[in-house]
């Protein structure tokens, strides 16, 4: 009751309706600024508590009160910038198919620029009218295709994975898929426009496997690993062998880290192969317009071999979270002696933090399973983040419910999925 009454007094001296942490729904400063505010407010408790500050005389008496106290208020206010940060992904992405639209139209803007500052002298020919049509029958597709899909990023939505974060397989893929997309309606056009057998016949040639073997092979490779990558991703955390928590809301970074947001060598050795060899065909079709852009062998090799790496690297990412040893969290000054009810216990292992779980709201949701009462795992705050729980520790009291004798110990993570299972014996 005195910590129930502690936290309404906290609730209520917080100030105003629209105060940092406001999380109504009318919020006058839009859910980006309002989720900054939140934000702020809750680094600032967060450090206030870890310094021993803002705590109510109630509490304050008892350390084991004091911990339980700061870890709920923690948790509701981590939730609130929680459900804040949703709010303001979901309102980015509402606004991001304009985004990606009047980015398509300026790329074709910028196509017209370049094609009216070298017709000067050359003259303007059929070539450069069916690579400015090819361009806007691309546009106006991806402008449609941004319209159905403005709820999910626009034109971004297919390349948005089901964690809702950029996907580097499906980004890869899509670009590739463009470039040959706009290659054939380049070359369409020109059939087109031309007059005499001979011109057409060798436009039709152009679209020879002898020619595009290499761009037709990195098409179906990129494309395969796209959908492959998916289904291994899929079945790893179904078969709990893949930690998968899901992102507020997808970012361009997302393509050469990891769920973390630390930068992972496979992604980024992947999305720069594929961006190189993208630009040289690009210039390959910008110089020989009759015909599909001729990857060199080696350089399709090349991308081949960074697909190969990038697939091995899904494979071998993640693994389930794993309990080493169970101990007794002894405070300096105390004697040794057995785990006993009201104890605290220190939980040793690893994954016990699936990466982008770091925040304090997927954190909070971190359980222990003591015999069949579930402890929920107590943020203990420092300044610049949390002491408890980590991706190797966790500590937890040992509830009155526990009966003495042999009981089992299992940590259940924010993605929902449990460890094994650690004998441990709780003394009378």
């Amino acid at each position: 009751m005195a910590v129930q009454q502690a936290g309404e007094s906290v609730t209520t001296g917080t100030g105003g309706t629209h105060s940092g942490g406001c999380t109504c729904g009318d919020c006058p400063h839009g859910a980006r600024e309002g989720h900054r505010r939140a934000v702020a407010a809750f680094l600032r408790a967060r450090d206030e508590f870890a310094a021993g500050h803002g705590l109510p005389t109630a509490v304050a008496h008892s350390a084991s009160a004091s911990r339980q106290w700061v870890s709920a208020e923690l948790t509701q206010r981590a939730e609130s910038v929680a459900a804040r940060g949703r709010a303001e992904g979901a309102s980015w992405l509402a606004r991001l198919w304009l985004r990606t639209a009047c980015a398509v139209w300026g790329a074709v803007v910028v196509l017209l620029l370049a094609e009216a500052l070298t017709a000067v002298g050359a003259g303007w020919d059929a070539t450069r009218t069916a690579a400015l049509l090819a361009a806007l029958l691309v546009a106006a597709g991806l402008t449609t295709a941004s319209w159905f899909h403005r709820a999910r990023g626009g034109a971004l939505a297919p390349v948005i994975g089901e964690d809702n974060r950029m996907s580097t397989s499906r980004t890869v893929a899509a670009c590739w898929v463009l470039v040959t997309a706009y290659a054939v309606l380049l070359l369409s056009g020109r059939l087109a426009a031309a007059s005499g057998h001979a011109e057409r016949d060798a436009l039709i040639s152009g679209l020879d496997l002898a020619r595009g073997a290499g761009m037709v092979t990195v098409l179906a490779v990129v494309c395969g690993v796209a959908v492959l990558v998916r289904r291994v991703v899929g079945l790893r955390v179904l078969g709990q062998r893949l930690q998968k928590v899901p992102a507020d809301r997808p970012r361009a970074a997302d393509l050469l880290t990891d769920d973390s947001g630390r930068g992972a060598f496979t992604d980024l050795q992947y999305a720069v192969v594929c961006a190189v060899a993208l630009v040289f065909a690009a210039v390959r079709l910008a110089r020989r317009p009759d015909q599909l852009p001729d990857l060199p062998w080696g350089l399709a090799t090349l991308v081949l071999i960074s697909a190969a790496t990038y697939l091995a690297g899904k494979y071998a990412e993640g693994g389930r979270p794993v309990v080493l040893s169970v101990v007794r969290s002894r405070e300096p000054g105390d004697l040794d002696g057995p785990i006993r009810t009201g104890d605290d216990i220190e939980i040793r292992g690893a994954g016990f933090v699936p990466p982008g779980a770091q925040t304090a709201d997927r954190l909070a949701r971190t359980v222990v399973r003591i015999g069949a009462v579930d402890v929920q795992v107590p943020l203990v705050p420092v300044p610049g983040g949390f002491r408890n729980p980590t991706d190797t520790t966790l500590t937890v009291p040992v509830p009155a419910e526990v009966e003495p004798g042999t009981v089992e110990v299992q940590v259940i993570t924010a993605a929902g999925v449990p460890t094994n299972r650690c004998v441990v014996e709780i003394a009378e």
